[in-house]
């Protein structure tokens, strides 16, 4: 590393990132662009961002050789986590001294000393960045550190403006939130903002006090939602105050979390209705043809029409399985978890995939990989989604190329296709149960958006984690690791 922080780098990094923002660039794109100029900064051998949510937290960028922790999921109950969400807002630590999973990777790997930032907005935090540092180098000096706490200001400014971020979508900005309250006089304008309700719109007293409300005002006694401009949504009371002149009491809580489940809902409702009709629509009109026009057929078209009616009630099997196995949050997992050869496993899978995508399948699977810890038999769903995921969002004819490899502590395989790609905002959404990147009228590609929401169940009941990300060339990767068994 540099003999003291290159404050030039920094400087120069970050009028870079500035134009990435002034050019439309927002999320996980500049939150990488920030890992790169703090990492040339500080001299850490990788620098990763882990953002944090009331349930725990996942690594959603990362810059150097800890790419490979991308997708990673921390418990709120790990070791790290909690080191991380406690003392200084910057701290050094001793990875090695750390218990856990994640640490002992991490030190295997020479990853041996850690300066964590804690992202944070009010009191709350959003996320942390960790600079690592391998055996022999010097971690970042008071300066450098000083400068770690900036750039983790700037990613924490981000997510205040929700520019992208968080990726999860339900970050601890919004979640542990309480009431906002305001008083307003007869003309509209405010006299009271509590703290809560600074923190639900964005606005501070100074901004908000003898000015009107950001939002309409409902009359006295009613409810209203109202969507504000940056997307979240409000429930608006009010009320009469009691006493002298006309005052108004509002209060109003963010239901973002309630209005996407709303929305679920609505969606899984439509989206199940259209996927079921379609296999029962064929299946219906090839099993009256047959019945009503048995003898005018050939034997050719009976055999032609008794094949789709198999595969029709094959995808029918599919999809009914994936509707039964998301609504049963938090079931257990298959198996126990033991030591299982993975690639043979792959290999096992491709005789019973759908015969369109078999044929595009490629395996290039090493022969001495070493045994993953797991559930072997689940490896078949996992192969499966991804499978017929990127079958979906690729051309026809197009391979599918399946690898497997391993870094000494992880066994993993990769999934990759040569179809339209993943943005990056969306490497993380796409595992939201019914998601899709398009929706209504506009949905060009079938699909109940519930294969990689079962994949990363599945993974990380194993304690794996799997990650997308584009590929280089065009297309996506789908990554799937797991302990080395």
């Amino acid at each position: 590393m540099p003999e003291r922080t290159d404050l030039a780098a920094l400087v120069t990094g970050h009028s870079a990132v500035i134009e990435m923002i002034n050019s439309g660039d927002a999320g996980l794109p500049v939150l990488t662009q920030l890992l790169r100029v703090a990492r040339s900064a500080v001299g850490a051998a990788s620098v990763a961002f882990v953002e944090f949510a009331p349930t725990g937290g996942r690594v959603i960028a990362a810059s150097g050789n800890a790419k490979w922790m991308i997708g990673r999921p921390l418990p709120a109950s790990d070791p790290v986590t909690v080191c991380l969400l406690a003392g200084p807002r910057v701290r050094q630590v001793r990875v090695d001294h750390l218990p856990g999973q994640l640490a002992g990777e991490l030190a295997a790997r020479g990853l041996r000393r850690m300066i964590g930032a804690r992202a944070e907005i009010g009191g709350l935090t959003v996320g942390s960045l960790h600079a690592l540092y391998a055996d022999g180098e010097d971690a970042a000096d008071p300066e450098g550190q000083a400068v770690l706490g900036y750039v983790a200001a700037c990613i924490a400014h981000m997510y205040g403006d929700q520019s992208g971020l968080p990726v999860h979508g339900d970050g601890p900005v919004v979640a542990a939130l309480a009431d906002g309250l305001a008083v307003v006089d007869r003309e509209g304008h405010v006299r009271l903002w509590n703290p809560a309700a600074a923190q639900v719109t964005g606005r501070s007293s100074a901004e908000a006090l003898n000015r009107p409300l950001p939002f309409p005002l409902p009359p006295s006694g009613q409810v209203l939602d109202h969507q504000m401009p940056d997307g979240r949504w409000l429930r608006i009371t009010s009320g009469e105050l009691a006493g002298p002149g006309t005052q108004r009491v509002v209060t109003f809580r963010d239901i973002t979390d309630q209005q996407r489940r709303d929305s679920e809902r609505d969606l899984f409702v439509a989206v199940t209705s259209h996927e079921l009709r379609t296999p029962v629509t064929v299946i219906k009109g090839y099993a009256d043809t047959l019945t009503d026009h048995w003898e005018s057929l050939t034997d050719t078209d009976r055999r032609q029409a008794a094949r789709i009616i198999g595969q029709r009630a094959n995808e029918l099997a599919r999809l009914i399985d994936r509707l039964l196995s998301s609504a049963i949050d938090g079931r257990p997992g298959g198996g126990p978890a033991v030591p299982f050869d993975l690639g043979d496993a792959l290999r096992a899978t491709v005789p019973d995939l759908p015969g369109d995508l078999r044929h595009r399948l490629v395996l290039d699977l090493p022969a001495d990989l070493p045994k993953a810890l797991g559930d072997r038999h689940s490896m078949a769903t996992v192969l499966t989604e991804l499978g017929t995921n990127a079958a979906k969002y690729s051309p026809p004819e197009s391979p599918i190329e399946v690898t497997a490899g391993t870094d000494g502590q992880t066994v993993l395989f990769r999934v990759s296709d040569r179809g339209i790609g993943i943005r990056p905002e969306h490497v993380e959404r796409a595992f939201d149960r019914f998601w899709q990147g398009e929706s209504g009228d506009r949905r060009g590609y079938p699909g109940a958006g519930l294969g990689l929401y079962l994949v990363r169940r599945i993974v990380e009941q194993q304690n794996g984690w799997v990650s997308l990300r584009p590929r280089n060339g065009g297309g996506t990767v789908a990554e799937v690791r797991l302990p080395r068994g």
